[in-house]
């Protein structure tokens, strides 16, 4: 795969659109500063019912998702989701919760089981996000670094789980503290002896940095604390708001893990209408550092597709193949300007660069990676601004490609 194509595809989506009622221009939460306060309850859901609506005053929606996609490395792949989206009270000041689960199987046997889940509990008194997820996965390997070249593409596939969970209390408005506990557990690690080109050794087996205990099963375990102080309006498709994240992960053995070492991040996006809601500039600045031993699953990587909850569900640098580059330390700008078109169409065009190393006081400005394209959206549940995306990108030692997901990039 020189870049993943993750087509979710959606059955009935013309009368999805068709059947959904347009919904009130303030049916969602926005700061009192800028725009009215939002309609009582009963104004919002007025109007015929629309296809997929759940629960006693139809707050949410649960939409199945067919999904379809191809991969060079695993060849077309199928299989069946669904998203539930909305609120879980009456509070209209309580920003959407979102959950998706999703199978996926392909012609070479790759597959995967995922929930993702972000809730918001009425009041926002609690903030519930995190994922589970049972990966049989191939990926490609480079080597780690930020030198690292595309003639080592390599094949490396294993088994992966991963379970990540934060719980966090808001202790004032919009900010929220609490705790994060994350597990990977890599198994059955298969790498074949050459690489993809078969005029090598694979880079699994001559990158020094990789030792002979990560090339078996490796399970990594670890609980820290978290901070989030977030003012977007819908955490989905923000209008307005920023999100200031910052946690930091210990693990060790104590907590089952066969590493110890330490992981920092930070997380800070900013979205600013220009001129109205109809133009929206999203921004984001991610770095992630860390202290200890380190196994190659675990290095912090540009492009970052597959992070789900390790990166706040933001994709990293699309057009960058899945941890093409990655290394201890990582930072990483990107930006997207969202433009209203017409009906449900919307256009972007995003860019970004990033960088990865071994030493925090090491980048290289001469190794900055670059990734930029631009797509359209489909917004087809108005009410939470639920997008389906579709990104055409390229960059740093990668062939461009199409990005089809559901929900925007950060």
């Amino acid at each position: 795969m020189r870049f993943s194509l993750a087509a979710l595809l959606l059955t009935g989506l013309a009368f999805r659109a068709t059947a959904q009622p347009a919904a009130p221009s303030d049916s969602v939460y926005t700061a009192p500063i800028t725009a009215p306060g939002p309609a009582p309850l009963a104004a919002q859901l007025g109007g015929p019912k629309s296809f997929g609506q759940i629960g006693k005053n139809k707050t949410l929606t649960l939409l199945p998702i067919p999904v379809i996609f191809y991969q060079a490395e695993t060849g077309f792949g199928y299989g069946l989701g669904a998203l539930l989206s909305g609120r879980f009270s009456a509070d209209t000041l309580t920003r959407p919760s979102n959950a998706r689960v999703q199978y996926w199987t392909t012609q070479k046997g790759q597959s995967l089981l995922q929930l993702v889940h972000s809730i918001y509990t009425p009041g926002e008194k609690f903030y519930l996000n995190g994922e589970i997820s049972a990966y049989d996965i191939l990926l490609y390997y480079y080597g780690t670094g930020p030198k690292s070249v595309s003639a080592d593409e390599s094949e490396t596939s294993y088994k992966l789980l991963i379970i990540n969970q934060r719980l966090q209390k808001q202790i004032a408005p919009k900010l929220f503290f609490g705790a994060q506990y994350r597990l990977t557990d890599v198994t059955k690690l298969d790498v074949p002896a050459k690489n993809v080109d078969d005029n090598r050794t694979n880079v699994f087996y001559t990158d020094s940095r990789v030792t002979p205990r990560q090339r078996q099963d490796t399970r990594v375990s670890g609980l820290g604390p978290v901070i989030t102080y977030d003012t977007r309006d819908v955490p989905l498709a923000a209008f307005r708001g920023s999100l200031l994240d910052f946690g930091a992960t210990f693990n060790g053995t104590g907590l089952g893990s066969d590493y110890r070492f330490v992981r920092y991040q930070l997380d800070a996006r900013h979205f600013q209408p220009i001129r109205s809601t109809k133009t929206i500039l999203a921004m984001q600045f991610l770095g992630q550092f860390h202290t200890g031993d380190v196994p190659f699953r675990e290095l912090a990587g540009i492009g970052a597709n597959l992070g789900g909850t390790l990166y706040n569900n933001a994709n990293l640098l699309r057009g960058i193949y899945e941890q093409r580059f990655r290394d201890r330390q990582m930072v990483m700008f990107q930006a997207e300007l969202r433009q209203k078109l017409f009906w449900r169409i919307d256009a972007a065009v995003f860019g970004g660069v990033g960088n990865v190393s071994q030493y925090v006081d090491k980048f290289s400005l001469n190794n900055t990676k670059y990734a930029g394209g631009a797509g359209l959206r489909f917004n087809f549940l108005q009410r939470d601004r639920v997008n389906l995306r579709l990104d055409y990108a390229g960059g740093t030692g990668s062939a461009p490609g199409i990005l089809f997901a559901i929900g925007e990039a950060f």
